[in-house]
């Protein structure tokens, strides 16, 4: 596929999310609805990130309306997030407003960052490397954006349904890693692509979503080389 037609690609997944961006955080998949949702995310995160003893440099990429970046700065971290949708972003920032979280939110390329070499101590994405066009590209950026030896957390799934999300029918089959992937196939592409002391652990807890999840979800991480 030429850059072209990633970019087609990518203003076509720019315009989906931005659609989604009012009614996103009604859904428990996506937003934390309730102190108990909360703690059991917190929990999770703490045993990935660290806390506040240890506060890390988080780069969020895909970071939507900021779910996982006020999280982690809840437990301490300085974090950065960026994502394609605007609309994402706007609602993003209005959160952080109001919980008086000092996160920068802007606009960026998950393909493509515009951070330096080593800029963070850590990176996550969640849900996100199944909409891109080109994993391999993302993660070698965010490779380069993060410094030897840290880390790149991904919260991440693998559904097989029968039809594509509405909004991606025209474009699925340009999307490398579409259907999400089993974890043990995660890994693979992780450490195919240079990560080492590749990781993962089931997020199958009905608490963390909301309600019994209907398609595998999983944590995954790998360390920058030294």
């Amino acid at each position: 596929m030429t850059n072209r037609d990633d970019e087609a690609v990518k203003e076509r997944v720019q315009q989906y999310w931005n659609d989604r961006a009012e009614s996103y955080d009604g859904d428990s998949h996506h937003a934390v609805h309730g102190d108990e949702q909360r703690d059991a995310w917190l929990s999770i995160l703490r045993d990935w990130f660290g806390d506040g003893d240890s506060p890390q440099r988080v780069l969020d990429v895909g970071c939507g309306t900021g779910v996982i970046s006020l999280l982690l700065a809840e437990l301490g971290h300085d974090v950065s997030g960026v994502d394609l949708s605007t609309d994402m972003l706007e609602r993003a920032r209005a959160k952080a407003r109001e919980r008086d979280r000092s996160i920068e939110f802007r606009n960026g390329d998950a393909e493509s960052i515009s951070d330096p070499e080593n800029a963070y101590d850590m990176l996550t994405a969640r849900h996100l490397v199944w909409t891109l066009p080109n994993p391999s590209a993302a993660l070698r950026e965010w490779q380069r954006v993060v410094r030897p030896g840290g880390r790149i957390v991904l919260i991440e799934g693998h559904w097989d349904f029968e039809e594509p999300f509405d909004g991606y029918e025209e474009i699925h089959d340009e999307l490398p890693l579409y259907d999400g992937r089993p974890p043990e196939a995660l890994v693979d592409v992780l450490e195919e692509h240079g990560l080492e002391r590749v990781e993962y652990e089931p997020l199958m807890e009905s608490v963390l979503w909301g309600e019994e999840p209907n398609y595998e979800q999983y944590v995954v991480a790998g360390d920058v080389p030294e």
